[in-house]
């Protein structure tokens, strides 16, 4: 049956055999979409861009377009017979109540809590250690479809006031509201159009960042934000009446973030300025509140390394780098004298990279990364390392912070196969003691992980992570899911995640390789794999799912890819370049189109990543790997699909409309090549709900086109 939509594209849906025939025997066609004669001329190399027209998210033809592949897409998946079997399955697993750390301020404490299926958590208060918790707010009620996230959240310093940002549908756009915490009496108060932005208190106000209002309120999801500007707000007044902190209209594509110090004396601004190739670090400024400065001074100018003040000591700063330390370290800045020749290293630079650092107690709390899992140190403030923290078994921990007069800290611990388990550290005696433990709907002791090396086309050994049953039958035949990201210092290690236990119960193999790009290795390993040795990363990937293939856990035909955002540009760049290296291929909200990701909302601030197309130095080395670009005419590519939302407002969904429409029309093979198009939804599922139907779609698709029928409920 034909349906005609409208004269940019025609659409012909599934054609419905008999019932009794398998689906792989469906002919399976698509919406064809208009192309347009629209070419770019990049310093003389011309590309053509048919579908540009899909840019413009408010227009009916991009509406239209998107009904018509959800359609085919949602016929498609609604024909997999295990599909909802398998949806019930991955509800029941991720049906357990979860728990975030507490947080102290001025006697209360605060926590979130799920109940297991709720769409988003709940933030609960309580005061003190044994008090009742009582629910601060709850965001569900916010919304009917459970689509309102709650963002920043913060109690004023007396604890009087609460305040926290609250996001529609996915965005990254927020709103700042208020309340008063004694009596969660909700205040006036709304703080509009604030993005990249933190919310630091001071008296009975907060600073925070904000872009002016877009011209056009429909385009805010994809129009270019430009114009990042401080204010500080009073309680009890209108937005208009907020007081310009700080504003750059010199560089309209600068961050600007501020904070203030715990004991308010100082007011920190951080600029970053990622429009630049390679400035990937950030600017530091400060204003001394407690001497009444009314401008900022400049402690680092240039871009070209990373500072983060962790804590003040009287008037100098506590500040980790990576200034001359790829791993970094932990220096003492004097605002008065930020000469480097001044500087004082508190924490040198160490073998492995300093993951993360926080200060509470008087201390500090050192964090490395070991071949990708944590080891953590507990240091005084001039350095002296005094103790390691005896974490329960190789995996991850995070937490550790606290203000200058807690006795204790909280932090959490996790791996693949353990729970998050919540800690209480006792800074003086140095012990531990389980606070909240996790129970789960499954036994993680059936499950194990493992740690493999592998070399990469250059010889780079890369590590890489395989969690499976203890049981399983290495013969080469595992479904094996492969997951990486590979960018902007990232790192991607041991993370608990309930919903592989439905991959992982049937036989599979959940594979995380640790690429060139991000964080694992400190600052060298990041640039090994940006810019002009982005091909560092695919290739660091694609010499995964070759090991993977080639030792026995899996084949072609069993093994998936997958990965999202700058991991979704991965799994595309590696599909279009090795079409034959997986049978399924899962690029999530990617960035598809690396001539133009700069033009939409902040994409310009990964310039410094990645390199732009306004640069005649980087036109040759973005085509090489743009996956729109590198689509090829009668290619049998793998099965593939596609996910993104209408609300992604960090990578516009544009990149991946753009790269389904060519994949569509150049794919020759038997494999579906779909797209999967969410609604009211962002940069990854907003709520539980979505979260659970993504991913028994996302499973459906890649263990039907491994020709695979799990069994649900298990058999022995």
């Amino acid at each position: 049956m034909v349906h005609r939509l409208t004269r940019r594209f025609l659409v012909v849906t599934l054609i419905a055999y008999g019932a009794t025939l398998p689906l792989a025997a469906q002919e399976l066609r698509y919406p064809v979409a208009t192309k347009v004669g629209h070419v770019d001329d990049y310093f003389g190399t011309k590309v053509s861009d048919p579908y540009r027209w899909m840019e413009d998210d408010t227009a009916s033809a991009v509406r239209e377009w998107v009904e018509a592949e959800n359609a085919v897409t949602f016929a498609y998946l609604d024909r997999i017979s295990f599909r909802a079997n398998l949806r019930a399955r991955l509800e029941e697993l991720y049906n357990y109540p979860r728990y975030g750390a507490p947080s102290r301020r001025a006697g209360y404490y605060l926590f979130s809590k799920n109940d297991g299926l709720q769409n988003q958590s709940v933030l609960y208060i309580q005061r003190g250690p044994d008090g009742a918790p009582e629910v601060l707010i709850d965001p569900n009620t916010l919304s009917t479809d459970g689509t309102v996230r709650l963002g920043a959240a913060a109690l004023s310093q007396n604890g009087k006031y609460f305040a926290y940002g609250l996001s529609q549908g996915g965005s990254d756009w927020q709103e700042y509201r208020v309340m008063e915490t004694a009596t969660r009496r909700p205040l006036p108060d709304r703080i509009r159009w604030v993005k990249v932005s933190g919310l630091s208190w001071y008296r009975d106000g907060f600073f925070y960042s904000r872009y002016p209002a877009p011209d056009d309120t429909t385009k805010a999801l994809s129009g270019s934000n430009e114009g990042h500007q401080v204010y500080y707000h009073q309680v009890g007044t209108p937005q208009s009446r907020d007081r310009l902190v700080f504003e750059d209209p010199a560089h309209p594509k600068r961050f600007h973030t501020v904070s203030v110090t715990e004991d308010e004396r100082y007011l920190l601004l951080t600029i970053s300025d990622r429009t630049v190739a390679g400035n990937i670090g950030n600017a530091l400024y400060v204003q001394d509140l407690s001497a009444g400065e009314s401008g900022f001074r400049p402690v680092i100018t240039a871009f070209t390394d990373s500072y983060s003040v962790i804590d003040n000591v009287g008037q100098k700063l506590l500040v980790e780098t990576n200034n001359n330390a790829p791993n970094s370290r932990v220096v003492e800045i004097d605002p008065a004298d930020p000469r480097e020749s001044q500087w004082r290293e508190i924490i040198p630079e160490q073998p492995e990279p300093l993951s993360a650092i926080s200060s509470a107690g008087g201390k500090l709390f050192a964090t490395y990364m070991k071949d990708v899992t944590h080891r953590v140190y507990v240091h005084d403030l001039d350095g002296r390392r005094e103790r390691e923290i005896e974490l329960p078994s190789l995996g991850r921990a995070g937490g550790f912070g606290g203000r200058a007069g807690d006795s204790d800290v909280f932090y959490t611990f996790f791996s693949f196969t353990v729970p998050p388990t919540i800690y209480r550290y006792d800074i003086a005696s140095g012990e531990s003691s389980v606070f909240r433990k996790t129970e789960v709907p499954f036994n993680p002791g059936d499950y194990t992980t493992e740690q493999v090396f592998y070399r990469s086309k250059d010889g780079t050994r890369v590590p890489m992570f395989l969690v499976h049953r203890k049981e399983l039958v290495r013969d080469g035949q595992r479904p094996t899911l492969l997951y990486a990201y590979g960018g902007f210092n990232i790192t991607q290690g041991p993370s608990f995640n309930p919903l592989r236990i439905a991959l992982l119960e049937q036989g599979g193999v959940f594979a995380l390789a640790n690429l060139r790009g991000g964080g694992e290795y400190g600052e060298e390993w990041h640039q090994g794999g940006m810019l002009l040795n982005k091909q560092n990363v695919f290739d660091d990937f694609i010499a995964a799912a070759e090991w993977l293939q080639g030792n026995g856990w899996t084949s072609k035909e069993r093994c998936a890819i997958q990965g999202g955002s700058n991991g979704g540009l991965l799994v595309g760049a590696v599909m279009t370049q090795r079409p034959d290296l997986c049978k399924v291929a899962l690029p999530a909200v990617g960035v598809m189109d690396m001539l133009r990701y700069h033009k939409f909302t902040i994409g310009w601030n990964w310039a410094a990543e990645y390199g732009s197309s306004d640069d005649p130095t980087q036109i040759e080395n973005l085509l090489s790997y743009s996956p729109l670009h590198n689509l090829k005419d009668g290619t049998s590519y793998p099965a593939t699909l596609v996910t993104t939302a209408d609300h992604d407002d960090r990578v516009v969904p544009a990149h991946s409309f753009k790269f389904a429409a060519t994949l569509q029309e150049k794919h020759r093979g038997p494999n579906p090549v779909l797209i999967r198009i969410e609604t009211r939804s962002g940069h990854g599922a907003v709520s539980t709900s979505k979260r659970l139907d993504e991913t028994a779609d996302l499973y459906a698709f890649m263990l039907f086109n491994m020709g695979i029928t799990p069994s649900y409920p298990l058999t022995p």
